[in-house]
């Protein structure tokens, strides 16, 4: 009998996502002779039962496009809006995967996917997952697809606040996505040359990044560009985070456990709505010099994936329909230098893939004088 393969995207879109299913895709019907079945919309798509299939056609011209033709949420499994209502719906996708007579599910995603691929794993299900996230945080594979887009559509939009910047002598600070990983912070500030980079695995002292800011102005020059990602924070919320984590973590009763989570979660939705407008105030008042702000936000996920992008989804996707043959399943397919490798999603859920604080990156932004805000 034919075997049959179905596929979804979830999470966030990102370049790439098209060029990874038609990787799978025409590796899996032409190489192999499987058939494969696109559910929409993520998991929520296969939930409802809402599936096409994909052939010939609908892969046809879709490598260079950006987002993705099957659509995507952000829906898990096990917590699903239904009626307006948190429902666990895993026992109707677990049906639905058998009535469709699957014989593996690819999931395209980032770090919420793994763990979610991870859960049907555990209910006897064939998964196999793609890693996909413009943040580069998914630990087990060297890189992600979306990440090389993202990176060149940031860096191009540094590259452009240069000339403002010069121009009206002013502090720009640009916000880069990079919610718990400071990667496509890290890798545009340097490649864009920010005189300065803050990141979330680095709390910064406002201090710090006002003198840097200053001691240009002394040099002559009057201009700066902070590059810093949304989730970067400085070393006073550092300890208002802490703080209130190390109440929840002593509380002694389900009430004040509750209290804690929601002032952390009112902090952390505070900060990420409001921290890079008071960055830039506060930036202004230390220095004198007239600061602005820039969110790069979703024009980061948008257009077509880059070349390095393609490539890596086509390889990654042609890996998957070898592992779906050699019927390799509970993995990730990984790219490790040149290679693709399965890696055990137990090993990936749940696991951010941070920047380590003595990366060859941060040590090269060091040498050439940029500021980390330490």
């Amino acid at each position: 009998m034919t075997r049959k393969v179905g596929i979804l995207t979830a999470g966030g879109d990102s370049p790439g996502l098209n060029a990874a299913i038609r990787g799978v895709g025409k590796s899996v019907q032409g190489h192999y002779g499987m058939e494969l079945i696109g559910f929409r919309d993520g998991f929520r798509g296969l939930m409802e039962n809402r599936s096409m299939r994909l052939d010939g056609e609908q892969l046809s011209g879709i490598l260079t496009q950006g987002g993705t033709i099957l659509g995507t949420s952000r829906d898990k499994p096990h917590r699903m809006l239904v009626n307006g209502k948190p429902t666990d719906m895993t026992e109707t996708i677990v049906r639905n995967y058998r009535q469709h007579r699957l014989d593996v599910l690819i999931c395209l995603g980032g770090g919420g996917t793994q763990k979610n691929a991870l859960r049907l794993k555990q209910q006897g299900l064939n998964i196999i997952t793609l890693p996909k996230t413009i943040d580069n945080d998914v630990a087990g594979t060297d890189t992600s697809f979306g990440f090389d887009t993202a990176l060149g559509i940031a860096t191009e939009a540094i590259d452009r606040l240069h000339s403002t910047a010069h121009s009206h002598h002013r502090v720009i600070v640009v916000e880069i996505m990079g919610h718990r990983a400071g990667w496509l912070a890290l890798g545009a500030g340097i490649a864009g040359g920010a005189d300065v980079i803050l990141l979330p695995e680095i709390p910064y002292d406002i201090r710090r990044v006002a003198e840097a800011i200053r001691q240009r102005a002394r040099n002559g020059k009057r201009f700066s560009i902070v590059a810093v990602a949304e989730g970067a924070r400085s070393l006073q919320q550092v300890a208002r985070f802490r703080a209130i984590q190390k109440r929840k973590k002593k509380a002694s009763n389900k009430h004040d456990k509750q209290r804690a989570r929601e002032k952390l979660a009112a902090l952390e939705a505070d900060h990420l709505g409001n921290h890079t407008v008071r960055l830039s105030e506060q930036l202004e008042q230390l220095t004198g010099l007239e600061s602005r702000v820039t969110i790069l936000g979703h024009v980061q996920r948008g257009g077509s994936p880059s070349t390095a992008d393609r490539l890596l989804a086509t390889r990654l996707g042609s890996a998957c329909a070898d592992l779906i043959q050699q019927k390799c399943y509970g993995v990730m397919v990984a790219a490790a230098g040149e290679a693709a490798v399965p890696v055990p999603l137990e090993e990936v859920a749940g696991v951010k893939k941070l920047v380590p604080l003595d990366h060859p990156w941060i040590l090269s932004a060091r040498r050439v004088g940029t500021s980390l805000g330490d």
